[in-house]
C-alpha cells in the first residue's frame, strides 16, 4: 500500500482528493493547517469505509515546523504520492496589495510546496518511484484581475513542475500539475453566481470536486507513468 500525503486536504478538493485516493488503495494522511478537525472528519469517514487515514496540522510556510513534521512521517517509510493542494488567496488590485498579502500568498502556495516536496524527493528516488502532484489554477494560465499574487505563485509552480519532471524522470518519479477552473466549492460559491459562470464557462457549470480527483488520481496511478511535466487544465473549456 502507497502512502499519498494530501496538503490542504481539509478543504473541498483536498476532501475529494482524498476520498479518491483510499479508494485507490492508498494510505492517505491527510494535511490541515488550522482546520485539523475537518480532516480528522475526514479521516474518520474513510477508515469507517474500510480505507486508510490519518490527519495532521502544519503550517507549510514555516519551514522548520514542515521538516520536522516530514522527518516523523519519514521514519515509517517514504511518501510516494505527494498532492501539493494547500493554498490561499488574498485578493486586490496590484496598486492596493500590501506586501503582506503579496508575501503570505507567495509563502503558502510557492514556499509551502518547496518546504514539503524538497524533504519527500529523495526517498522517492531511493525507492525510484514516485508521483508529484500540484494544484494550481486557470489564474496562472489566463491572469485573473486583482490576483497577481496568486496568479504569480501558481505561474511559478507551473514553471517548477517542468523542470522538476526533468530531473526525476529517469527515476520513475512523474511531476506534474493540475490547474482547475471554477470548481463548485465554499471557496467558489461566493465569488461567483450561476450567471457569472454560465458566461464565463463553455459547459455552463462549475465543475465538481470529485471531476478534480479523478484526474489526480488517474495521474497518481502506474497508468499514467508516461505522462510527467505537463500542466492539464480540468476548467470545462475555459480559455481553449
Amino acid at each position: 500500500m502507497s502512502r499519498a500525503f494530501v496538503s490542504g486536504g481539509s478543504g473541498g478538493i483536498g476532501r475529494a482528493i482524498c476520498q479518491r485516493l483510499a479508494a485507490d488503495g492508498h494510505d492517505v494522511i491527510i494535511h490541515a493547517h488550522r482546520n485539523l478537525a475537518a480532516a480528522e472528519e475526514i479521516a474518520a469517514a474513510i477508515r469507517a469505509d474500510g480505507g486508510a487515514a490519518r490527519a495532521l496540522a502544519c503550517d507549510l510556510a514555516d519551514a522548520a515546523a514542515a521538516n520536522a513534521m516530514v522527518e516523523t512521517l519519514l521514519e515509517d517509510e517514504p511518501i510516494q504520492i505527494l498532492v501539493n493542494n494547500a493554498g490561499i488567496h488574498d485578493d486586490a488590485v496590484f496598486p492596493g496589495m500590501s506586501f503582506e498579502q503579496w508575501r503570505r500568498v507567495i509563502d503558502v502556495n510557492l514556499n509551502g510546496f518547496f518546504n514539503l516536496t524538497k524533504p519527500l524527493t529523495l526517498p522517492m528516488i531511493r525507492s525510484r518511484w514516485g508521483r508529484i502532484i500540484s494544484i494550481t489554477s486557470v489564474a496562472a494560465l489566463a491572469g485573473n484581475r486583482g490576483q497577481v499574487n496568486y496568479s504569480a505563485a501558481k505561474g511559478a509552480l507551473h514553471a517548477a513542475t517542468k523542470s522538476l519532471a526533468q530531473e526525476l524522470a529517469a527515476r520513475g518519479i512523474t511531476v506534474n500539475a493540475v490547474a482547475p477552473g471554477i470548481i463548485d466549492t465554499a471557496m467558489s460559491e461566493n465569488t461567483f453566481d450561476a450567471e457569472s459562470i454560465a458566461r464565463m464557462v463553455p459547459m455552463k457549470r462549475a465543475g465538481r470536486p470529485e471531476e478534480v480527483a479523478h484526474l489526480v488520481g488517474f495521474l497518481a496511478s502506474e497508468e499514467a507513468a508516461y505522462i510527467t511535466g505537463q500542466v492539464i487544465s480540468i476548467n470545462g473549456g475555459m480559455y481553449c
